[in-house]
């Protein structure tokens, strides 16, 4: 049986099919989002931007047709000021009744996306995952995460608080160490370290990693640290130049590098491990889970 997502973000729906194999999808979709350009100053989604995300989510849902999907919207949708009004119209316009996801359930995906992609024989791991809006944090050494953290400190978060870049280090900084236990921190040097989303793999990128989703890509700390500060004094049309650095990131390129340094600082790694895969496919690899398990009670 077939099982499918849409995840709905802040720059695109992005509708993915599977059956069994993640990496042989059956359908891929994506329609171009900008929800950044529609959140006025208190964090409301706009008129324009509601009937955007109307328009994309009709559109996946024609591109499925009879492909039962699971729509869930991440902190773009989420955490916006109206986000239930927005909710209401997208089902009246569209038949299609989006979800939310928690920050914590985010962390619990992305972890359960990271273990599958490097494998149980990668042991112990601790699973970063900057977002637009919020970070995760989670670690653990079987299926499911010891511990599970989100905090609203992600890229485009950070960036329209307009803080310099050394408030912002050291804010990001302080606020990751409070919420992080401390009987966590460096509890396991063994442990290996995986960066998940699109912020993690354009910082790889930048500092001269591969390209390529079977490519083994790396970030190490110490480059982050040496490209912060040339990143603080480039335009954002000169970030955009950048290799690794797409158009519509390059704005909140800067403050997705000094939450990935600080979340680096706080688990106590200096390398972390690129996972192309995150929330998304972490939901598809539960749904196709959930789909084994009643083909197997049918049987």
């Amino acid at each position: 049986m077939s099982v499918g997502v849409l995840d709905v973000g802040c720059f695109s729906a992005h509708l993915v099919v599977v059956e069994r194999d993640l990496m042989r999808p059956l359908m891929s979709h994506k329609v171009r989002l900008r929800l950044d350009r529609a959140l006025d100053a208190e964090g409301a989604i706009s008129k324009d931007g509601i009937e955007s995300l109307c328009a994309a989510v009709l559109a996946a849902r024609k591109k499925a047709g009879d492909v039962p999907f699971l729509p869930f919207a991440t902190s773009s949708v989420r955490d916006s000021l109206n986000v239930d009004e927005v909710m209401r119209k997208v089902h009246r316009r569209t038949g299609v009744e989006l979800k939310v996801l928690s920050g914590k359930e985010e962390a619990r995906l992305s972890y359960t996306a990271a273990r599958h992609w490097f494998g149980w024989s990668a042991g112990p791991m601790v699973v970063l995952d900057v977002g637009g809006g919020t970070v995760e944090l989670a670690l653990g050494s079987g299926s499911d995460p010891e511990l599970a953290i989100s905090l609203p400190l992600g890229a485009r978060t950070l960036t329209r608080a307009g803080l310099t870049v050394q408030d912002m280090r050291a804010e990001v900084l302080d606020q990751i160490t409070e919420a992080f236990p401390a009987k966590y921190r460096d509890s396991d040097e063994s442990a290996r370290a995986v960066g998940c989303s699109k912020v993690f793999e354009q910082l790889a990128r930048l500092a001269g990693a591969r390209t390529g989703p079977y490519a083994a890509r790396q970030l190490r700390l110490k480059d982050l640290e040496k490209w912060i500060p040339r990143l603080a004094k480039l335009s954002v049309r000169e970030r955009a130049a950048l290799p690794g650095i797409s158009r519509h990131r390059a704005r909140q390129s800067l403050a997705g590098a000094v939450v990935a340094e600080a979340l680096m600082r706080v688990a106590g790694h200096d390398v972390v491990d690129i996972s192309p895969w995150s929330t998304k496919e972490g939901l598809l690899l539960d749904l196709v889970e959930r789909s084994r398990l009643r083909r197997d009670s049918a049987a």
